[in-house]
């Protein structure tokens, strides 16, 4: 009978003991799982923002789409009112039209502002 007594007390003291690591483990574990929340809570909060700066990028970006769609209308207005030359000619072409008499003008101007200096 003693020694039915003596192994009901260490089966005791190891169930004591499993339990007392069980409710270490579990407190442990609790402890994870409210680190994981409020991780999870920062990563979500982080998430609104980001979502916040994207839909105002999205915003800027539409508005920009559409001025620059407006400039391009403007722009085409502005083309179809200048006159459409028939032949091939470019920009540089249009230079040589220029007469002779307005580069007169434009180096006696230069000759007098220097004359009028010293």
């Amino acid at each position: 009978m003693l020694s039915e007594l003596d192994q009901l007390s260490q089966n005791i003291s190891r169930l004591i003991s499993i339990s007392s690591r069980r409710i270490l483990a579990q407190r442990e574990m609790e402890a994870r799982l409210a680190q994981a929340e409020g991780d999870l809570d920062t990563a979500r909060a982080e998430l609104d923002a980001l979502r916040i700066e994207r839909d105002a990028l999205r915003e800027e970006r539409d508005a920009l789409a559409a001025k620059i769609d407006d400039a391009q209308v403007r722009l085409n207005a502005i083309l179809e009112k200048l006159p459409h030359s028939k032949s091939n000619t470019n920009q540089l072409d249009l230079l040589d039209a220029i007469p002779a008499h307005d580069e007169a003008d434009f180096t006696d101007t230069a000759t007098h502002e220097d004359g009028d200096r010293a």
